[in-house]
């Protein structure tokens, strides 16, 4: 299936860009053809508005990354229809996806653009550390842009497109396990830089680990071989609402030889530690703290609301990871179960933190990663492990987090940084090794207060 839907995809590409190699780097060159009529003017989200500043474009091309952001104009002109859209879109996306996780792996070719003026060519090289998740995620951002400005001459559902783009280079599509028998199949989640307003050059060590991990074969504690598949996930509350999570996951726990045989989702959390979150809570809570759009969720810790499009479920969900051993790994940063929780008990109508996980009937306010996206990443992958498979472990983890960029705001990395995105990925590994059933394993309650 998977080498069909790359030769379909191939053709498609091949088929559209064969009369039109090097295409020059706006579709405005292109004078006279409609299809190719761009806006500049078109409105963009908060998001979108950041690549602005000369760092975020500077993170893109010293990735080697450019050719995608100056060619993607040009291949979105060689669309006649809506589903040539599709594809195409869904192919660049895919090439990206491709790009990301190699360079992240180290697999770059020195400098290499893409080839024949479509994706897929070679590798990208770039002076940027290869580990570095933020030219996958500027230059998603930058393409989406250009996205939002093509005006083509046929209808266009603009927002079904740029879903198809965003999960296609995030390794939603084109990403699923081997199926090898005997080999054990992890999936995890990662997470998109945030905080960009404080912070433009910030980066997610949990992107960082999914990119660097994806498709890696490992062996666990106890000798079993494993493969790992990752995506990665917007901090967007409209994505949420839209069921992102759920496509990322879902096929993924459906019954069959190529499902997750165990989840986990990742997220930076606190300064100097990882933590195992004991409890997904069913609520949004984080206001007046923004997503990467500016918005808001709605919910407070006072007034938690419970987020659009969420299947039916507990207000709390305890994890079923192997806590015990995975907490067996220490070094250099130590790893806690997490059991505490906000909740608004039974009866009552304020909030409580709890340090020993949730009453009986309480109200969910927040989880241990709290009341922002992380927690409802656990909560929605948990929510459908147990209507799909319930007999697999699933959970959370939460990073430290990544300190160590330079004090000049001008210079995007430095040593410190690297040397402790490259610590906090190689103990998220240390960490998924050890996730083996074992006799003083120890979980967390299995209680679910509802």
């Amino acid at each position: 299936m998977l080498i069909a839907r790359r030769v379909a995809l191939a053709a498609t590409l091949i088929g559209a860009l064969a009369s039109s190699l090097f295409l020059p780097a706006t579709a405005n060159a292109q004078a006279g053809r409609p299809s190719c009529r761009t806006v500049d003017s078109a409105p963009l989200d908060r998001e979108q508005a950041r690549t602005a500043d000369p760092r975020t474009a500077a993170l893109t091309e010293r990735a080697g990354f450019g050719d995608f952001v100056r060619r993607f104009p040009g291949a979105l002109c060689t669309a006649r229809t809506a589903a040539e859209a599709e594809r195409l879109v869904d192919a660049w996306g895919e090439a990206l996806w491709r790009a990301g996780v190699g360079r992240a792996q180290g697999h770059r070719s020195g400098g290499g653009q893409l080839g024949g003026g479509r994706p897929g060519g070679g590798l990208p090289g770039g002076d940027l550390p290869a580990p570095d998740d933020r030219p996958l995620y500027w230059t998603r951002v930058a393409m989406t842009v250009q996205l939002s400005r093509w005006q083509p001459d046929f209808s266009i559902d603009a927002a079904a497109l740029r879903q198809r783009f965003e999960d296609a280079s995030r390794g939603l599509a084109d990403n699923g396990f081997t199926g090898r028998p005997g080999v054990r199949r992890i999936l995890v989640s990662g997470f998109d830089p945030f905080g960009l307003d404080a912070e433009p050059r910030r980066a997610n060590p949990s992107g960082s680990a999914a990119l660097q991990l994806n498709g890696r074969r490992i062996t666990l504690a106890d000798g079993t071989p494993a493969e790992i598949r990752a995506v990665l996930l917007p901090v967007r509350y409209g994505d949420f609402d839209r069921g992102i999570v759920e496509r990322a996951f879902g096929p993924r726990l459906a019954p069959g030889p190529r499902s997750a045989d165990l989840i986990t989702t990742i997220s930076q959390g606190y300064p100097g530690l990882f933590t195992l979150e004991a409890w997904a809570g069913r609520a949004r809570s984080a206001d007046p703290y923004p997503d990467n759009t500016g918005a808001l969720s709605g919910g407070t810790r006072e007034h938690p609301v419970t987020a659009p499009g969420m299947g039916p479920g507990a207000e709390f969900i305890a994890t079923s990871l192997p806590t015990g051993t995975m907490t067996a790994v220490q070094q250099p940063y130590p790893v806690r179960l997490n059991t505490t929780v906000t909740e608004i008990p039974a009866g009552a109508d304020r909030p409580v933190d709890r340090a020993d996980g949730p009453t009986p009937g309480a109200r969910a306010v927040a989880g241990g990663g709290g009341g922002y996206l992380s927690n409802e990443v656990a909560y929605r992958t948990n929510r459908l492990r147990l209507e799909l498979a319930p007999q697999l472990p699933g959970g959370h983890l939460h990073t430290p987090v990544l300190t160590g960029l330079p004090e000049q705001p001008d210079q995007l990395t430095g040593p410190v940084f690297e040397q402790n995105e490259a610590a906090i990925t190689a103990e998220i590994l240390a960490v998924l090794r050890n996730t083996v059933p074992a006799a003083d394993a120890g979980r967390a309650d299995e209680h679910r207060a509802g």
